[in-house]
């Protein structure tokens, strides 16, 4: 299966970055031949208050970002994941932070909303606070995609080796994970945790990334990009370099089976 993940800088305009995203998607579609296509975490929206996070969110469905993930897995018959979105929740003041996965069909096959919520103050003392605006998700999701599964994951979820393990249970062989890492602790964590993961679940990780700047309230904040595509013995097979871009690669599913029995860690476990 080839696949193609988009790596984003998404600002404060929705308008703009779906036109974006689309446009980058397209490019890639055209170009590599993807028949797997997945956008970065809330590639819809970036920055901006509490208020204009909630403002940014969509409806469960017919969204703008909703519909033009939908509209690219038609036009192309593809498999399209979005990445993740804000959909709005029954409370007014907050919203979800939102996966979606289309079928060549258009048909929705999956969703995961976030569970785990970004709420640190990093080393440098800036802090995060997700769960300002966004309520947390309570369910696990894997979609069946050309007979593979593929784990639906976030960003933060990658620091929580338990939910990944779930995902396996579930049978994936495939872990997707769109993210917005900011720059300090992609730096240093980002890589490691995606090969850990990786390697511990025994499968194929894809994580595209948002990159470069974008502005929260008074500040200017960095995300540190790297979208990048682990095999299942934990090898990056390719990243994407700086910069808004495109990375891809062909999955080979022998590849998961081959090394779930060189190392038969699911009858090995005891917890």
């Amino acid at each position: 299966m080839k696949v193609s993940l988009i790596q984003m800088n998404s600002v404060s305009d929705k308008q703009k970055n779906i036109e974006q995203a689309d446009r980058l998607a397209r490019h890639a579609i055209a170009t590599e031949g993807s028949q797997f296509l997945s956008f970065p975490e809330h590639f819809d929206w970036a920055g901006g208050s509490v208020a204009d996070k909630v403002a940014a969110g969509e409806p469960e469905r017919e969204g703008p970002a909703w519909s033009m993930c939908r509209q690219l897995a038609v036009d192309h018959k593809i498999h399209v994941h979005s990445g993740s979105f804000y959909e709005r929740t029954s409370n007014d003041n907050k919203v979800f932070n939102t996966s979606v996965v289309f079928d060549p069909a258009g048909e929705e096959i999956a969703r995961y909303r976030k569970i785990h919520l970004f709420d640190i103050t990093t080393p440098d003392g800036l802090r995060y606070g997700e769960s300002d605006a966004v309520q947390a998700g309570s369910r696990v999701s894997v979609a069946d995609i050309a007979g593979i599964k593929f784990g639906l994951a976030i960003c933060y979820d990658l620091r929580f080796p338990e939910l990944f393990q779930k995902l396996v249970s579930m049978g994936a062989q495939v872990i997707l994970l769109p993210a917005s890492f900011t720059l300090q602790t992609g730096k240093d964590h980002w890589d490691v945790l995606c090969r850990a993961r990786a390697i511990e679940t025994q499968c194929y990780f894809l994580a595209p990334a948002q990159y470069g700047p974008f502005q929260q309230g008074n500040e200017i904040r960095h995300t540190y990009g790297h979208s990048l595509i682990c095999d299942p013995w934990g090898h990056i097979v390719a990243k994407a370099s700086d910069g808004v871009g495109t990375v891809s690669s062909t999955l080979d599913f022998k590849l998961v089976d081959q090394t779930r029995i060189q190392i038969p860690l699911a009858s090995h476990r005891k917890l």
